[in-house]
């Protein structure tokens, strides 16, 4: 699919005008700033919660709580995604996209630090929403900024930041109790190392704030013919007015899609280390099972962008993810212990399906400001959609005693997003069906 975006002849000639300050030297320095804020962004978009996930039995003693406070806490993470992704694009509007993931990563770091050492249960929470509100914006502005800055290479980009997020969620999950036990046993300290990272990720974005977010653009193409591979300017994306995106069923399949994976991948982040502890496996063995099905995604968060770009329907990937989970989670139901490396690949593979849906956001809209409308929507929505599971099996977990009733909720609902997910796979963009509608 051609992600290029043209405009027309006069924004060309006033965007040269604007290009006349910046020596191609500059705007490649520029664009490996980008690169770099992107990777190191990306790292720091789930250790908030996979540390918490694999030191979930010791936080509940520590602060006190049951398994439906717990539950409570495991939904936090999407309902903040949802409440403060959708103020990403009107920040970014305002502020420039660099603007809003260096404050981002300043929140996260600040949230990071101070939960563990916040008091009781309310304060753990009020500080991880900081966190999660930075993750949030960050979360729905990747997307765009791939897009504005890499037109042409959205799904290497896209795998790159991918992979990225899979090594920082899988390297949480894995390091976790070792430091734990390296600063001498007590929790608090092994979730707070993580703001170490966080506050590195600010430093790449520093420079970028005051060229507030613009992408380089590009000369055009020479061939004849062919459009202009440059992403429309910010001004010319403000003039532009905004998608009935409501009105485009594929953005609305995108987002149940979004949702029902979202809820797979925060139920596995919070619980599986949990299941296989309940099981029999050693906690600090449970960790680096749960950092297996983490570290999945770092490799096919890579390759999975790229193979799903040259396909005309990203449907037949949804499905084979799908069987994976469904695997996954029968492994989980029948054999928890003594197949564990092995339910800990398929849920892997399955959780693979989010750098997948960030893909798709970025080919199922034609223009800049189409991909941030659609991003905020699928996400936003998406994550609201994925409130309730986490906490549903808390719930089920407490007052059943075990972990079947939740495991069979898990693959029940990996059904509707196979159904979903093939909707939003077909090659169709969110503009033209918004304008079929009017």
């Amino acid at each position: 699919m051609d992600t290029r975006t043209s405009m027309p002849s006069t924004e060309r000639g006033a965007s040269t005008v604007a290009r006349t300050d910046e020596t191609p030297r500059t705007r490649a320095w520029a664009t490996r700033l980008v690169v770099v804020g992107i990777v190191l962004a990306a790292l720091n978009l789930r250790p908030a919660i996979t540390s918490f996930g694999a030191l979930l039995e010791e936080v509940r003693d520590g602060l006190g709580m049951s398994g439906s406070v717990a539950g409570l806490l495991t939904s936090v993470p999407p309902l903040c995604f949802a409440v403060f992704g959708v103020t990403a694009p009107r920040l970014a509007r305002r502020f420039g996209p660099a603007a809003v993931v260096c404050a981002g990563m300043v929140a996260i770091a600040a949230g990071l630090l101070i939960r563990p050492y916040a008091g009781g249960a309310a304060g753990f929470l009020a500080a991880s929403a900081l966190a999660l509100m930075g993750i949030a914006v960050s979360n729905v502005l990747m997307p765009v900024i791939v897009k504005r800055w890499f037109p042409d290479r959205v799904g290497s980009m896209t795998g790159l930041y991918s992979m990225a997020l899979a090594l920082g969620t899988s390297a949480a999950a894995a390091l976790t109790v070792p430091v734990t036990h390296a600063l001498g046993g007590g929790w608090r300290p092994g979730l707070a190392v993580w703001a170490g990272l966080a506050a590195a990720a600010v430093l790449p974005w520093l420079p970028l704030v005051r060229r507030r977010g613009a992408a380089p653009e590009p000369a055009p193409s020479p061939e004849p013919g062919n459009p202009a591979a440059v992403p429309a300017n910010p001004a010319g994306e403000r003039r532009q007015a905004p998608l009935r995106i409501t009105r485009s069923r594929t953005a609305w399949a995108l987002a149940v899609f979004f949702g029902l994976q979202a809820t797979a991948a925060y139920i596995t982040m919070g619980w599986m280390a949990q299941i296989f502890r309940d099981a029999g496996v050693p906690a600090g063995t449970a960790g680096i099972l749960l950092a297996v099905t983490m570290v999945m995604g770092v490799p096919l968060a890579f390759v999975i962008p790229r193979v799903a770009t040259r396909l005309p329907h990203q449907g037949p990937i949804v499905l084979v993810l799908g069987a994976c989970g469904l695997a996954g989670y029968a492994g989980l139901y029948f054999a928890p212990a003594a197949g564990a490396w092995a339910w800990a690949v398929l849920l892997g593979i399955s959780n693979c399906a989010f750098p997948l849906a960030l893909t798709m956001v970025g080919m199922r809209a034609r223009t800049g400001p189409g991909v941030g409308q659609l991003s905020a929507f699928a996400q936003s929505t998406g994550y609201l959609i994925s409130i309730p599971g986490p906490l549903l099996v808390g719930v089920l977990y407490q007052h059943s005693g075990g972990w079947g009733l939740p495991i069979a909720l898990m693959a029940a609902l990996m059904l509707p997003q196979m159904v979903v997910g093939f909707l939003a796979g077909r090659d169709r963009v969110v503009e033209d069906e918004a304008a079929a509608t009017r």
